[in-house]
């Protein structure tokens, strides 16, 4: 990365992140358990990937009428982000398995959904887990001229509605991102304003593998076997669901009322605290105490925790969550939460319509 683009973090004699990672550590160490996934999440990986496979052969080769059809597209839609947040997050954090080999498959399902993991892992987790809301680096909130996401990004005349319309953009994410974001990284050499790593041989490689792939199963062979018009219905309607739950869910735990946007330093180029209390002031919670949704998130709705132990697998977040909590107490840091995803959603809508004021 490029050392003008990149801020630093200042650096302090009583870190924050040290006495919280000492804190979990005590947890873990006195259960004698792993941090990484549990047998009850490797069941629901596998059940995931299958129905993902069921649902796609039985649209395909087998294709019920279109009441049918379009209600087991919805459902392919929901199992590409249940996928994406459940087995390919943790793996691609090295936290799904004690195993690393595990974990590469896990990160590779990112593949299954036909995006690229080398071109996710650099713009997640290298760019977006360490910068996270700081505007010219963390590409999640590079929206574009459509919407503004951050104080400091330029306002223009439409985003005053940007509030009503950006349930529309969100459910193209799925498609922008396996049809463009993809390709724009790779042949700029650019997430955002970073530079990209050199990519190796292999990566190459497994980029257009992937695209081919998701070529041939997602567009060649549904028109040839459905026709035309039954595909671009069904592609659509998946891709439109994969899109909204993908981006609502992220959007939900850093641009919502109250999360910070923290701007470097001009002269020492050091944004205003230490990362974790960073990553405590710009993310947020939601729906923790629902079950349901902690179950089909993946435990991103503990966005909190995440960013502070991505390699803890997420079935720890509930909790890992109250030391958290106990630790914000102390610091006098406030613990960011939305006790229904409603909320949330609310938060999030006055967030985007104060943006656009």
């Amino acid at each position: 990365m490029s050392e003008s683009v990149i801020p630093k973090f200042p650096a302090v004699k009583q870190s924050l992140h040290t006495e919280l990672k000492k804190r979990v550590q005590q947890y873990f160490d006195e259960r004698g358990i792993d941090a990484t996934g549990t047998p009850r999440l490797f069941t629901k990986a596998i059940m995931m990937v299958i129905a993902f496979v069921f649902f796609y052969i039985h649209l395909v080769f087998f294709t019920p009428a279109w009441y049918f059809a379009v209600a087991e597209c919805v459902i392919l839609g929901g199992l590409i982000a249940a996928i994406g947040f459940n087995v390919m997050h943790d793996g691609s954090h090295g936290s799904f398995s004690t195993n690393k080999y595990v974990n590469r498959i896990a990160a590779s399902s990112i593949s299954l959904l036909g995006a690229n993991h080398f071109m996710w892992n650099m713009k997640h987790n290298m760019i977006h887990h360490s910068f996270t809301n700081v505007d010219g680096v963390d590409d999640d909130i590079e929206v574009g001229l459509l919407m503004r996401m951050a104080p400091t990004q330029k306002k223009y005349k439409l985003h005053r509605f940007q509030h009503v319309y950006f349930w529309v953009l969100y459910m193209m994410l799925y498609v922008f991102w396996i049809f463009f974001a993809d390709y724009n990284k790779y042949f700029s050499r650019k997430i955002g304003n970073v530079p990209l790593k050199k990519m190796a041989v292999k990566d190459h490689i497994e980029f257009w593998g992937v695209k081919l792939y998701h070529a041939a199963f997602f567009i060649l062979i549904p028109i040839l076997v459905t026709g035309w018009l039954n595909w671009l219905i069904g592609f659509l309607v998946m891709s439109l669901v994969a899109g909204f739950v993908l981006s609502i869910v992220f959007q939900l735990a850093h641009t919502v009322e109250h999360t910070a946007f923290p701007v470097a330093d001009t002269e020492s180029n050091k944004l205003p605290d230490e990362f974790a209390a960073h990553q405590i002031k710009t993310t947020a919670n939601f729906a923790t105490r629902n079950k349901l949704v902690s179950w089909l998130v993946g435990g991103l709705n503990f966005q909190i925790e995440h960013h502070l132990f991505p390699k803890i697998s997420h079935v720890h977040y509930p909790a890992i969550s109250e030391i958290v909590r106990a630790v914000c107490r102390e610091y006098q840091l406030q613990y960011i939460e939305y006790p229904t995803m409603r909320k949330a959603v609310v938060a999030h809508v006055r967030f985007l319509r104060q943006m656009g004021r």
